[in-house]
């Protein structure tokens, strides 16, 4: 498993990764005993020394490459992990929506940031007639979903996603509302 000196993992190796890295923990955290409270506990406190040595490359950073440093989504993520980024939650999140914009749009819907109140973030989601098929609408659609999944992996400190559902109204043209028929 180990990589080459100097050696870049692609995002998807890096994904990968992540997950196996989350079962091993699951299956630490199931297992009895003092072994499994010393890995776990050793697994916290390496966690804890590499968020102090990022922090301290912040620290170490001006302001483009602190931004920089946080637009990669690796990095992004383990800012957040540790409280460092440089960035609000709220503008995170509202990012987070921007980049889903154009796949909502063209199934026919909308979505956008309509603020944070607290610690709930707030999105309008904008139905559109006939063309939006099963995706679109109601609270438990899959844009719903994604949208929520999206706005709470850029923005965790955030506690949920509030959709404010509208739909638009189909086309009615004026002739018809006008139009009377004869007696």
């Amino acid at each position: 498993m180990a990589e080459a000196a100097g050696a870049r993992l692609a995002d998807p190796d890096v994904e990968a990764r992540l997950g196996r890295l989350d079962e091993l923990l699951e299956g630490l955290e199931s297992a009895p005993g003092p072994t499994t409270r010393s890995a776990t506990e050793a697994v916290a406190l390496l966690t804890e020394v590499y968020g102090e040595a990022l922090a301290r490359v912040m620290d170490h950073a001006d302001g483009r490459v602190a931004e920089r440093l946080a637009e990669d989504e690796l990095l992004g993520h383990l800012l957040v992990l540790h409280d460092i980024h440089p960035e609000p939650a709220e503008r995170r999140a509202a990012r987070a929506v921007e980049r889903l914009r154009p796949a909502v749009q063209e199934r026919g819907g909308d979505v956008e940031w309509a603020g944070v109140e607290g610690e709930v973030a707030r999105v309008r989601l904008t139905t559109g007639g006939g063309g939006c098929g099963s995706g679109c609408g109601g609270g438990g659609s899959e844009v719903t979903d994604a949208v929520r999944a999206a706005v709470l992996a850029a923005a965790p400190e955030l506690t949920s996603v509030e959709p404010l559902n509208e739909t638009t109204p189909a086309f009615v043209p004026l002739t018809t509302l006008t139009h009377r028929s004869a007696p």
